[in-house]
């Protein structure tokens, strides 16, 4: 028997040394390690000696609500600047802040406000966005526009709040023109000794030979974090250049490559897809939440002092969908004005006249009964267009930061009209008893203006693109993707949740650093397409896995 297994070991060592590893190997179902020779780094031709960037925060570099050191030096020209400098691109000048507070000072006085971190809800266990001086206390912002600006000349002419038109306006960055309104605070730290030029004079200036445009998104997303309420208008489709935008990008892509510059532009997204306008619930009142308990007691009154009288009176109407009974065994709706239905105030106000019910609950309030055509029209007045939200409605994320809360202006009128500061207090509560103002809501009609603009702006995008012969990055398509299935990058799944999804840093608006790089790598990706470089194929892509998604409170101010 020994003999008989020497034997078999003999021949196994025989087999064995007949075969190569590679034979080897194979035979056991291990991939063969290969080292794959990537080509050399080409720039197709192009000349990145001189790049410069146009656009607005997105291009900027901003982040968690502001403007900051460390987001900055991810910005996703910044990282386009590092993979050009591989192939003769030259220095890239940035007009970085002091800090990494962010925020901006005016000769001491702050302006606008340091960035967003996470920090702790004392009613939920989720983290939550919040000011930076609301988790670590005070802190100072030290970037102050008329004690420390930078000096340019700036390759990255990215503009926070800036619109397509803002872009060709002279004096936008005139300190003198801040009061009036018609300058802007990030771009007066750029224009130097020459506070009249426009973002486009002082990009030329530098006589570009490659150009990056990302711009017009502002000229919607104004309109949709003001709830569509009419105060930040969408910029028109056409119009002269410095108006409309059809005439005013035409104008930007002529100018830039007037000199013979190459580019690349970025078409725009939906913004109503962004966790700005997705995070907060359309059906955010649940008493079930232990954090809501104290609404469980109050559903029986709102149902009988208000939404029951409310829904009998639309019900009469013809329209019994505008409201519906509030409910404690799950999430409710909430009470918001709508300007696109019938206007009932008259008819509430005159059913509840006549109304011996109501008349015992005006009483009911210690007002005497001589008070009710008052009350009635005041219930007219406040509630003669509202209507519950539904999944079509959109709120912006800074509605959650008042709904459930005591409108103090709504409460003192009442006051002040003879209701007992308890009872007026009951009827001021934003989103339940006081109907949430247009600022705090996308309704479905204005969404819809918001997406007709963005495809409008968008085909004159990918078309100016296409006759000037620039690279096109179609980041509606990619954002689009984001907020549906998700984007799969560097074995990383990135969503457009806010805090988690990886890609929207803690504004719901702008990127994170690892979505900022994101966009660097589609940007490379069009330029390889148009014009022969080979940023991918060399490997030369950044590893978006290296880029953070959110900065801890505790960040190093330098």
């Amino acid at each position: 028997m020994n003999t008989r297994y020497i034997i078999i070991l003999i021949l196994i060592v025989g087999f064995t040394s007949c075969n190569s590893p590679e034979d080897v190997l194979r035979d056991n179902n291990v991939p063969i390690k290969e080292d794959i020779q990537l080509p050399a780094l080409d720039a197709g031709g192009v000349d990145f000696s001189t790049y410069i960037s146009l656009g607005n925060s997105l291009t900027a570099g901003l982040s968690d609500g502001t403007v900051f050191l460390a987001a900055q030096k991810k910005s996703y020209p910044k990282i386009l600047s590092e993979k050009f400098a591989l192939v003769g691109g030259g220095d890239f000048n940035q007009p970085l802040v002091n800090d990494n507070n962010g925020g901006l000072a005016l000769n001491g006085t702050r302006i606008a406000e340091p960035r967003f971190a996470i920090g702790e809800d004392e009613c939920s266990e989720d983290p939550t966005p919040k000011r930076l001086d609301d988790i670590i206390g005070p802190v100072t912002v030290t970037t102050d526009i008329l004690l420390n600006n930078p000096t340019g000349p700036f390759n990255n002419m990215g503009v926070p709040l800036a619109k397509s038109f803002h872009l060709l306006a002279p004096g936008y960055g005139n300190l003198a023109n801040l009061e009036l309104g018609r300058a802007n605070p990030y771009f007066i730290r750029m224009t130097g000794s020459t506070p009249d030029a426009s973002v486009l004079e002082l990009s030329m200036a530098q006589a570009p030979s490659f150009f990056s445009l990302w711009i017009g998104s502002n000229d919607v997303l104004g309109y949709a974090t003001s709830g569509g309420d009419g105060s930040n208008p969408i910029t028109p489709v056409d119009g002269p250049p410095g108006v409309g935008f059809n005439q005013t990008y035409g104008a930007l892509i002529a100018t830039l490559t007037s000199g013979g510059a190459k580019g690349i532009v970025a078409n725009i997204p939906y913004v109503t897809d962004i966790p700005h306008f997705t995070t907060i619930d359309w059906n955010a009142l649940d008493p079930t939440d232990e954090c809501q308990a104290d609404l469980a007691d109050q559903i029986p009154a709102l149902n009988a002092q208000l939404y029951g009288i409310l829904k009998d009176i639309f019900t009469a109407y013809g329209e019994p969908d505008r409201l519906d009974l509030l409910t404690t065994e799950g999430p409710n709706p909430l009470l918001i004005y709508d300007e696109t239905l019938q206007d009932l105030s008259a008819q509430i106000t005159t059913i509840l006249s006549n109304s011996p019910e109501f008349a015992l609950l005006v009483q009911s309030f210690g007002l005497p009964v001589e008070a009710v055509p008052l009350v009635a029209g005041l219930f007219g007045n406040a509630y003669g267009t509202v209507r519950q939200t539904n999944e079509n409605d959109l709120l912006v994320l800074t509605s959650g930061s008042i709904i459930g809360t005591v409108n103090e202006s709504s409460s003192n009128a009442l006051q002040g009209l003879g209701l007992s500061k308890e009872v007026a207090d009951q009827f001021s509560v934003e989103g339940i008893t006081l109907p949430l103002i247009d600022k705090w809501v996308l309704l479905p009609s204005e969404q819809k203006e918001i997406n007709d603009a963005t495809d409008s702006y968008n085909n004159t995008i990918k078309m100016a693109a296409a006759q000037a012969g620039l690279a096109f990055v179609d980041i509606n398509s990619l954002l689009t993707e984001l907020a549906t299935t998700g984007l799969t990058y560097n074995n990383f799944t990135l969503t457009s949740g806010l805090i988690t999804g990886g890609a929207f840093s803690l504004d719901g608006i702008h990127l994170t650093s690892r979505g900022y790089a994101v966009i660097a790598n589609e940007f490379m990706k069009a330029i390889d397409e148009t014009y022969g470089s080979n940023f991918e194929a060399s490997g030369n892509l950044v590893d978006i896995g290296t880029y953070p998604t959110n900065y801890s409170p505790l960040l190093p101010p330098q």
